[in-house]
């Protein structure tokens, strides 16, 4: 597989998506709590258009904090740009070759591939990742990963019910295979995608 291509496919198909929602869709919430569409749009291409020393500053500002940072600046971002160009900043950045601090490239993808899946699932919107992107971070899920995104897997066995796929121990929980991913990435998703008796753990409220 090569992940630069398929990084630069799932850009170019986010975009065209974000492209075709209306004003209300745009500011509905995502699965990301407390960020509409607009924040996670603005979100995914921070890592195109802040340098290093730029990011370093706001860490500064934020005590340390990532996870500050990465809010203050979606928010920012989300205000201070249009929709026309949160489209743009992912379309045009399809072949930028930023990557995470951890993980390279296949944490690349995955953030591009969660980050979209936080807004369809939310929205409703019926996008299919392409089987291959999701198997590739399917393959790199492991208990560290889960524990990075705050996933609380004890106690549970993911099961794909759409491809040969399974993780942990314990109770059955199956779905999609990238609703699993989404699990495995720490977020609950709205009722009726997943089946197990542990499933309303990892559903929204």
């Amino acid at each position: 597989m090569d992940i630069k291509a398929a990084i630069a496919a799932e850009r170019r198909e986010i975009a065209d998506m974000l492209a075709g929602l209306t004003d209300t869709q745009w500011d509905a919430p995502t699965l990301c709590e407390g960020w509409r569409v607009r924040e996670v749009a603005a979100h995914m291409s921070m890592g195109f258009r802040y340098s290093f020393p730029k990011v370093a500053a706001e860490l500064v500002k934020a005590g340390g904090s990532i996870n500050k940072v990465a809010d203050r600046l979606a928010r920012r971002d989300a205000a201070g740009a249009s929709t026309d160009e949160l489209v743009a900043f992912l379309r045009d950045n399809a072949h930028h070759p930023w990557k995470p601090p951890v993980g390279g490239l296949a944490s690349a993808l995955g953030h591009d591939v969660v980050h979209g899946l936080d807004i369809t699932v939310a929205l409703g919107i019926d996008r299919r990742v392409p089987e291959d992107r999701v198997r590739l971070l399917l393959a790199n899920v492991t208990p560290r990963s889960a524990r990075f995104f705050g996933a609380d897997l004890g106690g549970v066995a993911l099961r794909a019910d759409d491809l040969d796929w399974s993780f942990g121990a314990g109770a059955p929980l199956s779905g999609a295979a990238q609703d699993l991913l989404l699990v495995a990435f720490g977020r609950k998703l709205p009722a009726g995608r997943l089946r197990g008796e542990r499933q309303a753990r990892f559903e929204t409220c």
